[in-house]
């Protein structure tokens, strides 16, 4: 089977690119332009015609990759044209009747060249991420992940584990054999040795997650103070629905926003309140559900609504910023037990105090995207991989304590397995699917 698909952006631009691997490139490419292919990694200025016909389509550069040296390993072959949505719906149309020939799915391309081992799981992520990347901070995580340290920091744990299960699997196939003192002494500190490397890896705070998804802001507080207005105020444009009527937000709104280059989503909430309407009252604990999850959480009130019998008493903590909105009407009869928490005075109506807000943001934001470990840790996927490891190889030091060598082989054999699922050394077919679907299509 032979597949095609843009691989640049949808819509008019410059230049576009269309993207063509497989098994039929060749003949399909040849049929285009009427002439023998160039020389292969060449860029070479050819005029591509209608299949069937000597119609003209465009004049672009062809880029001709004969496998395996190619980004998929097959024979693939690149047509850079005219961006416009004319030329590229023609020669997709044209594609689209060869027989054998069909359109790629999201991430075909690069699921292609993980099974033809050109890359492995964790560079294929890499590229999604980096082709995603909206902050430096993204840009530089995706890289250092596509470097392969993390990939030989993984693989060479794999093959530790790989080299005390042959001595375990030996002191089970030849039980009356003496196997030396130093290789029973070594089995159990090398497995406690990977580990606490595992377990120093997991120690991470999430770093690589929080810088991949964003860090999470969660918007909190009563009924109509102002949390949509704040939302939008920092997005710099109109995200939610703002409104005099109590009670307007219902779902969890989300922004995501570029911070003094780090990677921020942001999350308005609904207000609140003791509620009777079902609906709402649903809102309020997904705001609720939302501020547990969230990194930061920005209270925002106004002098009335200042309460510390109910919510804000169980929210205020060290992951908190309290906002006392709408100073503008006056704030002097406020709660004074307020103050010992350091609250922002804000006036989201006159901006008032609003660089104060942004300036304690960026400072709860400083300390979180630093990590001590070279390897990181990107994807909840990795994250659970490591620690059933870890888990496997704690029963395993218990079992082997205990000579009990036939079950603590198994367990290593699994500390094995969740190890070379984050790189692809087993089979992976069922994560296959979730984690290319995440490409674009042409990727």
């Amino acid at each position: 089977m032979t597949i095609y698909a843009l691989s640049s952006g949808a819509g008019v631009s410059g230049v576009a690119v269309i993207r063509i691997s497989g098994i039929g490139t060749k003949e399909i490419i040849q049929s285009l332009i009427k002439d023998e292919l160039p020389s292969p990694r060449l860029a070479t200025l050819k005029k591509i015609n209608k299949i069937n016909t000597s119609e003209l389509i465009d004049e672009g550069l062809l880029l001709w990759f004969p496998g395996p040296e190619s980004y998929t390993g097959e024979d693939m072959a690149e047509l850079h044209v005219h961006g416009s949505i004319a030329v590229i719906r023609s020669i997709l149309d044209e594609l689209s009747k060869v027989e054998n020939c069909r359109i790629a799915e999201p991430g075909e391309f690069t699921k292609i060249a993980f099974q033809s081992g050109k890359i492995n799981l964790l560079k294929a992520e890499s590229i999604s991420d980096l082709i995603s990347a909206e902050t430096e901070i993204q840009r530089q995580q995706a890289l250092k992940i596509m470097s392969g340290r993390s990939s030989e920091k993984f693989n060479a744990l794999r093959e530790m584990l790989l080299k005390i299960l042959s001595n375990v699997e030996a002191k089970i196939d030849f039980p009356e054999e003496d196997l030396p003192e130093d290789v029973i002494k070594n089995i159990k500190i090398d497995s406690e040795k990977i580990r606490r490397e595992i377990e120093q890896i997991l120690d991470d705070k999430k770093v690589g997650e929080r810088i991949r998804e964003g860090f999470k802001i969660a918007i909190i507080g009563p009924a109509n103070a102002g949390k949509s207005s704040l939302l939008n105020l920092l997005s710099k444009r109109d995200v939610a629905i703002v409104s005099e009527i109590a009670g307007t937000t219902r779902d969890v709104i989300e922004a995501h926003l570029n911070l003094n280059g780090y990677p921020v989503v942001i999350s308005d909430t609904a207000g609140i309140r003791e509620s009777k309407d079902e609906i709402e009252k649903k809102g309020i604990k997904l705001a609720l559900k939302r501020a547990e999850d969230a990194d930061l959480n920005i209270i925002v009130i106004e002098p009335k609504s200042i309460d510390f019998t109910g919510f804000l008493n169980d929210l205020i903590n060290e992951k908190a910023i309290i906002v006392i909105n709408k100073v503008d009407l006056g704030y002097k009869n406020i709660n004074h037990q307020i103050e010992k928490f350091n609250p922002i005075f804000l006036s989201i109506k006159n901006e008032t105090n609003l660089d104060e807000l942004i300036n304690r943001i960026k400072d709860k934001l400083k300390n979180k995207f630093v990590s001590s470990n070279e390897t990181l840790i990107t994807r909840e996927r990795h994250r659970l991989s490591l620690e059933a490891c870890v888990h496997n190889l704690k029963n395993f030091e218990e079992k082997n304590s205990k000579e009990d060598f036939d079950k603590a082989a198994e367990d290593l054999r699994l500390a094995t397995r969740h190890l070379g699922m984050i790189v692809g050394k087993v089979d992976v077919e069922e994560i296959l699917g979730s984690i290319f679907s995440d490409f674009c299509i042409g990727k």
